[in-house]
Order: structure tokens, then C-alpha cells, then sequence
């Protein structure tokens, strides 16, 4: 099956999760992604989980993310190993970072050294708040909570009246990995249009600030400051999760007043359809508290997989609230084929996520296992820069590249 970036080529010089969240997206869609990676390897393949043992082959965390592309050890500090990449970034297409704003400057490979290496390329770096930025937080260390704290997303999660929570996910990180995707997108087509490369400045914070959407909204036009809600919505009731008698949690995600009514005839309250109070959404919102306390005494009359059966019927949207190993067991997420099984070199075979990115000619998809360190050292500089094997040899002996596989 044809892949829809066949034939782009990505020098990804990346690490951890935000940029090779980018850079697992090209590759699932067939781009040629080359992960460089400094003698000890991308610092996430120290992270957990471990499968069969701890090294630095076997992080579940890695693998999970660096499916698809090949790994060659480059030493950026030896002069030798920049002239090599010059050589990879002239014949490439993209080229992906997520460093501080100064770290790509001071090695010669920022975004003015890369395009004049090669005026086509793309230039793609992911940083928290961004290269053009104020100069106090231009060099300032972000992970994923810094973005989520100063985004103002953790003002708005958690249960009402309770602390500041993080999301449970590196949404962060995510987000921004995923803008950057879309981003290099775009400009490999204005590429197709003008002959032009150009730099995708993508910060960790903007990519948070940008999906904060209701919340926003609700500030820049009232001046009412959001608070968490718990599993709340801010604007629409009820919309939350409540707990059947079984202790289990079920969503009603009740999105209009014909559904307000629906639900309120299947609890058999049809009292609280034309009630005052809870007449209309604006005025459920505005009686939020009040109508709960009567929604969670029904609620809990039944087990929530009772009530998921009545919606099933009834059409109302809900859905139950599950685990990890519920989701993972679902025939929905099988049948969507969202777990899959890989190869992978010393571990054997192991589960992981699918793309999501299912098009209907050229789907993503997981067509290779995630390197180990250092793999295609030896098959990039000879398939792709006609290294000699005398050449591959002196560059071990140097220390550039990585000595064994």
C-alpha cells in the first residue's frame, strides 16, 4: 500500500515526547524519518516501562513513540559529526528539533545555518514558549506541567473548589507534537507552490492556550474567571459523569433540551421537564448544584451498566468511564485496530498504539518496529551519503558514530 509521505525525508533530531510525537506522525505516514541520537541515546529511553529488562533497548516509553524510524548515532560535538549531518540535512526535507530556543544556534544548526545548508528545508522546533518569544522566556526550561501550569489549564482541571491537577496525559507535549505535524504539513505544500522551506516556531504553551477554548471564551467576554469543575462542563448541563449504585461511573451527556426531557422521562422525573429552574440549559447551568443533588439520587437507583443498557436504547449519548484495561480490551478499539503488535528487536512481541490517522488510500500505520540505538548508523551514511566502509570505519574509530549496533 502506497504511503502518503513517501519519498519526505526527516532529520529528527528530537528527544523525550514533544517533537518525536511530531516525528512519529510523519513516519506512520511513510515519511523517512532518521532519529539522530547522541551516544546514549535519546534521554527517553531511560524511561519505564521496561520490557524483559532494564536498558536502554528496552523502554516501553521509547518504542511506544519512535515506531517507524531508524536511529543513527551522530557525536554533534566532534566536527566530524556536524559535517555529517550538514551532508543529511542537504539532501533532506525536514529538519525537527525540540531544544531551548539557543541550543540549535550554538551548534550551528539553527534555523539561518539550516537554510542556508539547503533554502528548502523545513525547519520545525518545538520549545515551551517559543523562539520568537520575550527574551526572559525565551531560554526558560519547559516540560509538559510548566506548559500546563502557565497555559492556565490546570486552573480549569480538577474537582470544583479543589487544587490546581494536571491532565493525566503530557497533553502539552502532545498537543504541540501534533501542531508541529500539521505545521510541517503546510509547508512542505506551500513548498510544492513557491520552491521555498520556512521555520515552524511551535511553543508548548500556545499549542495549550489555543484548546483551552470555552474557557477563554467565557474570560475575554464576561471577565469571569474559570474554576475546575470536576468532570463538569462549564456551559452545558447536565454533561458529567455520576455514579451508578454499583460505585461505578457512568457519562449523561445531556447537549440540548429535547434530550433534557428524554433523560428526564427515563429517570422518571418527567416533574423536572418544564421545572423552572432546569427549563432550559442556561438555566440548568445556573442551578447546577440543586439539580445534581436529584440527578445523583437517581442516578444512583441503578448500576452504571444498567443505565449505559437504558441509553443504548433511549439514544441518549454516555458512555461508561473506563480503565486502562477496559479500553484496551474493548472489541470497539480492536475493531478500529488501535492496539497493534510489533516485532521489536530483543523484546519480542509487543502491543502498541495504532495511528489514529485512518484515510481511506494512504493510512498511517506501523510498519516497523522503533530502532534500537544506533540500528541505521551504518545505512544512512552508506545508502544515503555513499559512505565507503573504510570511511564507516574511521568514523567508529573517531567515535562519531556508534561502534557497534
Amino acid at each position: 500500500m502506497p504511503r502518503a509521505l513517501e519519498g519526505v525525508r526527516v532529520v529528527d533530531l528530537s528527544h523525550v515526547l514533544a517533537a518525536p510525537t511530531t516525528s512519529m506522525i510523519l513516519a506512520d505516514l511513510g515519511a523517512d524519518v532518521i532519529h539522530i541520537e547522541p551516544e546514549r541515546g535519546d534521554d527517553s529511553r531511560e524511561f519505564g516501562p521496561f520490557v524483559g529488562g532494564h536498558d536502554r533497548n528496552r523502554s516501553g516509553y521509547f518504542i511506544s513513540l519512535n515506531r517507524n524510524k531508524k536511529s543513527l548515532v551522530l557525536n554533534l560535538k566532534h566536527e566530524t559529526g556536524k559535517t555529517v549531518l550538514r551532508e543529511l540535512i542537504r539532501i533532506s526535507d525536514v529538519v525537527l528539533e525540540n531544544f531551548r530556543p539557543d541550543t540549535m544556534d550554538k551548534l550551528g544548526f539553527g534555523w539561518e545555518d539550516v537554510r542556508k545548508i539547503n533554502p528548502r528545508a523545513i525547519y520545525c522546533s518545538i520549545c515551551g514558549f517559543g523562539h520568537d518569544s520575550l527574551p526572559e522566556y525565551g531560554s526558560r526550561p519547559a516540560y509538559d506541567m510548566v506548559a500546563q501550569a502557565y497555559s492556565g489549564l490546570m486552573s480549569i482541571t480538577g474537582p470544583e473548589g479543589g487544587p490546581p491537577c494536571r491532565v493525566g496525559s503530557s497533553v502539552g507535549d502532545i498537543i504541540a507534537g501534533m501542531q508541529g505535524a500539521i505545521g510541517i504539513l503546510a509547508a512542505l505544500r506551500y513548498r510544492e507552490k513557491s520552491g521555498r522551506g520556512q521555520c515552524v516556531d511551535i511553543a508548548m504553551v500556545d499549542g495549550l492556550f489555543s484548546v483551552l477554548e470555552n474557557a477563554v471564551a467565557r474570560y475575554v467576554n464576561t471577565r469571569e474567571i474559570p474554576g475546575p469543575l470536576g468532570g463538569a462542563h462549564p456551559s452545558i448541563a447536565p454533561f458529567q459523569g455520576y455514579q451508578g449504585k454499583d460505585g461505578q461511573w457512568v457519562i449523561a451527556a445531556i447537549g440540548n433540551d429535547k434530550l433534557w426531557a428524554q433523560y428526564c422521562k427515563i429517570l422518571g422525573r418527567e416533574d423536572l421537564i418544564e421545572d423552572p429552574k432546569f427549563k432550559t440549559n442556561p438555566l440548568r447551568c445556573d442551578h447546577r448544584k440543586e439539580m445534581n443533588a436529584i440527578l445523583e439520587v437517581e442516578m444512583a437507583k441503578k448500576t452504571a451498566r444498567e443505565w449505559c443498557d437504558i441509553f443504548e436504547k433511549e439514544r441518549i449519548p454516555y458512555s461508561p468511564i473506563n480503565t486502562l484495561q477496559q479500553i484496551c480490551d474493548d472489541p470497539h478499539i480492536a475493531h478500529r485496530k488501535m492496539l497493534v503488535e510489533i516485532d521489536q528487536p530483543i523484546v519480542g512481541r509487543m502491543q502498541v498504539c495504532a495511528s489514529p490517522l485512518k484515510l481511506s488510500e494512504t493510512p498511517g500505520e506501523v510498519y516497523a518496529p522503533a530502532p534500537m540505538l544506533g540500528e541505521h548508523s551504518e545505512q544512512v551514511l552508506r545508502e544515503l551519503l555513499g559512505y565507503s566502509a573504510e570511511k564507516i570505519a574511521q568514523l567508529k574509530a573517531d567515535g562519531v558514530i556508534n561502534k557497534t549496533v
